[in-house]
């Protein structure tokens, strides 16, 4: 067999025929090669984003799934909650029980030995569910008399919730807080709640209602 010059292209016409078929073979290896990385390859990294993107669609799947299986016990957790709160609420005084529990509160103050130099109630300020009643005081016992005031506002008949607000416990004549006899002097704002009935809060809504539109 003649030498055959195969980096002499320019005469490819006169190789043997066996050189052709392996030179032919060679350039369609080459051709699916380059295929395969430009094509199946590149459609492989497609396939897998959207096994990714089908494996994250399943857990978020998943998680809604057990979210909904777990909505109506939570909605029957959430009815008892609001049932309880409304039960809570209906132990506070109502509207026309306020103003006599408000002389309560006064009287018993002065029942356990206290001077009410200073009990002046404020305007309500209503709430979503309930009212507050601001009172302003200024009231001078000691420090038993103040325990009992205490002991007899938690025996009234009705729940009576008193927070304090910028309160200050102070002595009087040179006595000290710690004193049992000596007089003290407490003064500041208290404020006592009670509940909203079911016009009062038709009332609250009916602004509200109105200011969406």
């Amino acid at each position: 067999m003649a030498n055959v010059d195969l980096k002499d292209f320019s005469n490819a016409g006169t190789w043997p025929l066996g050189y052709k078929v392996m030179v032919c073979v060679f350039v369609a290896a080459l051709i699916l090669l380059v295929g395969w990385f430009a094509l199946i390859n590149d459609k492989r990294d497609q396939i897998e984003n959207l096994e990714r993107t089908e494996q994250n669609l399943r857990t978020e799947f998943q998680t809604k799934q057990e979210r909904a299986s777990n909505l109506e016990p939570l909605k029957e957790q959430l009815a008892q909650m609001e049932v309880m709160l409304q039960q809570m609420l209906r132990q506070l005084p109502s509207r026309t029980e306020m103003p006599d529990l408000i002389v309560d509160i006064s009287q018993t103050a002065l029942a356990s030995g206290i001077s009410n130099e200073l009990f002046q109630p404020g305007p309500e300020v209503p709430r979503e569910f309930y009212a507050e009643k601001p009172i302003s005081l200024r009231m001078v016992g000691s420090y038993h008399q103040f325990g009992a005031f205490v002991s007899g506002v938690a025996s009234l008949p009705r729940v009576v919730i008193m927070t304090m607000h910028d309160i200050s416990l102070q002595p009087r004549a040179g006595g000290t807080i710690t004193s049992a006899s000596g007089a003290l002097v407490l003064e500041g704002t208290v404020r006592t709640y009670r509940y909203l009935d079911d016009d009062e809060i038709a009332e609250q809504a009916q602004p509200a209602a109105g200011g969406s539109r």
